[in-house]
């Protein structure tokens, strides 16, 4: 015989975080279409010049025009494609020397002047070095996010090296556990939260960095074709295409923020968020 879940039971609170999910969604979607109508009746009355903002329509019936067309799949296959190999590239190098830096303090303080030296470095001001040895290719965009993007992976694992609970860490050694076994129980469980949030802000800042290149040197991929509707003084595909962008960017920060949650479940910060 089936018994009842009591009132404060799983099927209760399941029931209640359902129900909170779908009041946020419904939120969400009204406050986007809130600023949507404003948009088009700004421009339809006047308030905004349709020379330079036509109404909100125009443009998405243009993102959907190009999205049922090839070309705009394949610019932005070209700007993640140096995304991501920018950003893969950044985190072979940070986290290895991460790990090294955070586990010797004598190290860390003799590469810190190196490293808040660099870390500020404007990334444009690195546009001219880069075409100058790369040219205007896949190459230049990945040097750029490399170089951007190492920094703040690097510092997020140094951290997370250092924020190791002296405790755990005096436990593990009383107990006799060789260096590699309390590197894989202690080091990286702790490190682990701080390298999922320095891969998901670097994330962000790669993919700014790629659109940039190309829209300042032209480099294919989305920044050019917005920089191609704006010569040809085609507006409505112009703001399409920098839709397309805000898409491709909230798109992979959800998807980081997912893998997060799955991977680190058990941490207390995404417990504390779930329970929020």
């Amino acid at each position: 015989m089936s018994r009842a879940h009591p009132a404060g039971g799983p099927g209760r609170v399941a029931h209640l975080l359902g129900q909170r999910w779908v009041r946020d969604l419904g939120l969400k979607i009204a406050g986007v279409l809130v600023v949507l109508l404003a948009l088009e009746v700004c421009s339809r009355t006047g308030l905004l010049s349709r020379d330079w903002f036509p109404p909100i329509t125009e443009t998405y019936a243009e993102l959907f025009k190009l999205a049922a067309g090839h070309p705009l799949w394949t610019e932005i296959g070209r700007t993640l494609s140096g995304w991501a190999l920018g950003l893969t590239l950044a985190t072979l190098l940070a986290v290895p020397c991460g790990i090294l830096l955070g586990s010797n303090r004598t190290a860390y303080r003799a590469a810190r002047v190196v490293i808040e030296f660099c870390r500020p470095v404007p990334s444009v001001a690195l546009i001219p070095l880069a075409v100058l040895v790369y040219g205007v290719g896949l190459e230049m965009k990945v040097f750029l996010i490399v170089f951007v993007t190492f920094w703040p992976i690097l510092l997020q694992v140094i951290y997370g090296v250092q924020d190791v609970d002296p405790v755990v860490r005096d436990t593990a050694r009383s107990y006799g556990l060789p260096p590699t076994a309390t590197f894989f129980r202690v080091t990286l469980p702790s490190a682990a939260p701080y390298i999922a949030t320095g891969l998901r802000i670097s994330s962000a800042i790669a993919l700014v960095l790629a659109v940039t290149a190309e829209l300042v040197v032209g480099a294919p991929g989305l920044g050019q074709s917005i920089v191609v509707a704006q010569s040809n003084a085609n507006l409505p595909r112009m703001y399409a295409l920098i839709i397309v962008t805000g898409l491709v960017g909230w798109l992979l920060n959800s998807a980081f923020q997912s893998v997060e949650r799955r991977l680190l479940k058990w941490h207390p910060s995404q417990r504390q968020e779930v329970a929020q």
